[in-house]
């Protein structure tokens, strides 16, 4: 062995996929792969920008790994979106770190990490994908053990006035419907009960050329993906994140038809003022988001929808606000992320006058939170008494007696079990709601 690597995985679900590629090819590679950072010969971070926040914390993990390891230093690197955008800059603020790999250089870390035990210092690979792998995503050292991600797309064109990942994962690159199903079917004849297919606007899906959707009907090359998947007989399938100006109803079809589509929709609107939707580049209007969540709220299916919102963009004002709360009452969220805004140096917001203080942002994050709440608790407690399909994933993380795993419609559900029942797919009956999960009981 060449040694061993630990990889600590910061942001949002294509970073996970993102550290599940450089697994696989750092073990081809000859190396071990190791869950103890103490142990390791290599730190790898995989690092997210998009919060300055979550952009610190990674540099605060480099501290704690120089003071904790002493004598036995590792070789660090960083990986990810931050070294994407930092690049050389990432040495001057972290003198530690030996090399930097960008969204693009996946593939090279093997490359990276015995160039960095042989000596050198400062290497830097912030290039593409090159042309022979870039639609190769290696199915890798998954996260888990029954739910696997594959990726579909990635990148962005939307250029959101307040959104860095155009800069950090470039331009919208579609893989081949051929290469997405071929996937499908390796997860499936390795045993996993769900995918999720991945992007950061799944809807925005459109390769060069539709092989493998021959013969599938539907309104986008998206929709038609979803009836292509779904056919392989996979026994769950869910997507996010959709964009909404790309959300055709043709997907809400798709899940009509098809039950291992799951009856769940992440559509971020952000704002539910037209002015501040305008100010962030989103491209449509609240009565054009609405237009959407009636298609989902209408479907023949119950369909979970949940969403993202920013409170506090610059020159928010309170009526703006109150556009928000309306548009969250209009629409019900089974479940809602939200977020105070803070600027990120390079977008075009960054130029605009933050001039809605800490203290009033946290207020409007409150009041928000409480309304969302308020939702929640109805939503939730109307599925007291049903019966649903969880998906058990592992130990509760409140009770070692508990286990706990998500429904179709991606609800937290803990209930009473045992070891045997890990990876199956099993009937709970809903005895209790909080805000955020569902308690219940085996069903017969």
């Amino acid at each position: 062995m060449k040694g061993s690597v630990y990889i600590e995985t910061f942001g949002c679900q294509m970073n996970v996929s993102d550290s599940e590629r450089a697994a696989a090819g750092i073990r081809s590679a000859g190396y071990s792969l190791t869950a103890s950072m103490e142990e390791a010969d290599v730190v790898i971070f995989n690092t997210c920008s998009i919060r300055a926040k979550a952009e610190q914390k990674v540099f605060n993990r480099i501290g704690e790994v120089r003071s904790r390891r002493g004598a036995r230093q590792p070789l660090i690197g960083l990986m990810g979106c931050v070294a994407q955008l930092e690049g050389d800059e990432i040495f001057k603020h972290a003198p530690s770190v030996r090399f930097v790999a960008g969204t693009g250089a996946v593939e090279r870390l093997p490359a990276l990490i015995g160039r960095a035990q042989d000596g050198q210092k400062r290497l830097l690979d912030i290039g593409g994908r090159e042309p022979e792998t870039e639609a190769v995503f290696p199915l890798g050292e998954r996260h888990s053990e029954y739910v696997a991600f594959v990726p579909i797309i990635e990148g962005c064109n939307k250029f959101c006035t307040y959104c860095i990942v155009p800069y950090s994962r470039g331009r919208e690159r579609s893989r081949p419907a051929s290469k997405i199903l071929d996937d499908v079917r390796r997860l499936a004849s390795e045993g996993y009960s769900e995918i999720h297919l991945i992007g950061q606007n799944v809807n925005s899906y459109r390769p060069k050329v539709e092989d493998g959707l021959e013969g599938f009907k539907g309104g986008t090359p998206f929709s038609r993906l979803l009836r292509a998947v779904a056919s392989t007989g996979f026994p769950r399938v869910k997507f996010t994140t959709s964009f909404p100006r790309d959300f055709h109803k043709d997907i809400v079809g798709a899940i009509e038809e098809h039950e291992n589509l799951c009856n769940w929709v992440h559509l971020p609107v952000q704002s539910g003022n037209d002015r501040v939707l305008r100010a962030m580049r989103r491209g449509y209007k609240a009565a054009d988001y609405l237009e959407k969540v009636e298609a989902v709220k209408g479907a023949k299916r119950s369909i979970s929808l949940t969403s993202d919102l920013i409170v506090g963009f610059p020159g928010e004002t309170e009526q703006e606000f109150e556009d928000t709360l309306t548009l969250v009452e209009r629409c019900q969220f089974d479940g809602l992320y939200i977020f105070k805004y803070s600027e990120r140096p390079g977008t075009p917001a960054s130029k605009l006058a933050d001039d809605v203080t800490e203290e009033e942002k946290t207020r409007r994050f409150i009041t928000l939170e409480r309304l969302q709440m308020s939702i929640q608790r109805h939503l939730y407690g109307a599925l007291v008494g049903s019966e649903v399909k969880v998906l058990v994933e592992g130990v509760s993380a409140k009770s070692s007696e508990d286990w706990t795993g998500h429904t179709t419609c991606h609800k937290v559900v803990n209930f009473r079990g045992s070891v045997e029942l890990l990876g199956k797919i099993v009937p709970v009956r809903i005895t209790h709601a909080k805000e955020h999960s569902l308690y219940g009981e085996l069903a017969d």
